[in-house]
């Protein structure tokens, strides 16, 4: 009898175990590095009818998470404070797009410094290829976002590369969008801008 007893507890700490290693949950192996903001770069891109506009924000923060060579999740914060504009070289008109972009009329800067994404699910597709799905908070309105991205890691670092294709009209941001507003002709602005990410994360 206390065989068997014995018996039964070992098959019921095994079944325990192997609930606890399924689907949705976070493994021993995983590891979260920390993203190398200096080493990292966020670049922006925006159209309107007569032209583009493009620009960097700095990260402020970051994390990647990782089981051996393959990507599980993530987060990231970014400094819109010190969003800068690069297309522009005169000071003056550089000053007045990159004080515009600050306003209200689109990221309200002084009310919501900051963006955030958090990585909600991970889809392998092969090689270093994935798609991603993540939760993206811009001026306190979170919206859902898909991306692709590759990632690739060596002894030293993980490094990930994402375009980001963003509607802005999601996060109440409207400024010149046709969607809202008529008769703009070429002042319209498109309602989407991107993201090129380029991720740095040490080992």
């Amino acid at each position: 009898m206390k065989k068997m007893f014995l018996f039964a507890m070992a098959g019921l700490l095994f079944n325990v175990a192997a609930i606890a290693d399924g689907p949705g949950k976070t493994k021993a192996a995983d590891k979260t590095l920390k993203v190398d903001t200096k080493s990292s770069s966020v670049t922006w891109g925006a159209k309107k009818v007569t032209g583009t506009h493009a620009g960097t924000v700095p990260l402020e923060s970051g994390s990647l998470i990782v089981d051996g060579d393959k990507l599980k999740g993530g987060n990231f914060v970014a400094d819109l404070k010190n969003l800068v504009v690069t297309d522009i070289t005169d000071k003056e008109m550089n000053g007045k797009l990159t004080g515009h972009l600050k306003s209200d009329d689109f990221f309200s800067v002084e009310k919501h410094p900051q963006a955030k994404l958090v990585i909600s699910s991970v889809t392998p597709k092969g090689g270093n290829n994935y798609d991603v799905a993540g939760k993206l908070t811009i001026k306190g309105i979170t919206e859902e976002v898909k991306f692709p991205a590759t990632v690739k890691t060596d002894a030293q670092k993980v490094t990930a590369n994402a375009k980001v294709k963003i509607d802005r009209t999601k996060y109440d941001i409207k400024f010149r969008s046709s969607n809202f507003f008529e008769n703009l002709g070429d002042k319209a602005i498109d309602n989407d801008f991107t993201l090129d990410v380029n991720l740095v994360a040490n080992k």
